[in-house]
């Protein structure tokens, strides 16, 4: 986002991910525009678009540009997002996330505890220690996920790597 630019023509503002190869301002068509120097755009009407660098795509939808003058840049404004989940149902869905996750690392030695049923072949210790940690870790998850108390925190709960 940070090198968002945007441009005004007769009040319809275009908004780019960056410098384009080409765009359209008042003076007509700018072709190989990423060659031209920043005073070039900004005499062009192209402006960097600002937005705040606590933006969490987790936690924030952007508000409307608009024009700062005093700036000479676009803005978008930050929006606390707001969830149609209740708590408990975020808390349920965070955790059925990790489970699922915890669940395909099971899938990868399941073999070991089939073949153990079927013909009594040992499942070696190491992965018996591994999936004993992968359930500890789940329950973990769990616990510290159900401790959580608002939204916001549900969901920028990081999950631990795997």
């Amino acid at each position: 986002h940070h090198n968002m630019k945007a441009i005004n023509n007769n009040g319809k503002i275009t908004v780019y991910s960056g410098v384009p190869q080409s765009f359209t301002s008042s003076q007509g068509v700018h072709l190989n525009a990423p060659n031209m120097t920043e005073e070039e755009l900004k005499n062009a009407g192209l402006f960097d678009v600002v937005i705040s660098q606590d933006y969490d795509e987790r936690i924030h939808d952007l508000g409307e540009i608009y024009w700062v003058p005093e700036q000479t840049v676009f803005k978008k404004d930050l929006i606390d997002k707001t969830w149609p989940e209740t708590l408990d149902e975020l808390k349920a869905k965070r955790i059925n996330n990790f489970k699922t996750i915890i669940n395909i690392e099971l899938q990868k030695t399941d073999w070991y505890i089939i073949r153990n049923a079927d013909n009594s072949d040992a499942v070696p210790e190491d992965i018996q220690t591994a999936r004993a940690d992968l359930r500890t870790q789940s329950a973990t998850v769990e616990d510290e996920i159900n401790a959580l108390t608002t939204k916001k925190e549900v969901v920028l709960y990081d999950f631990p790597n795997i």
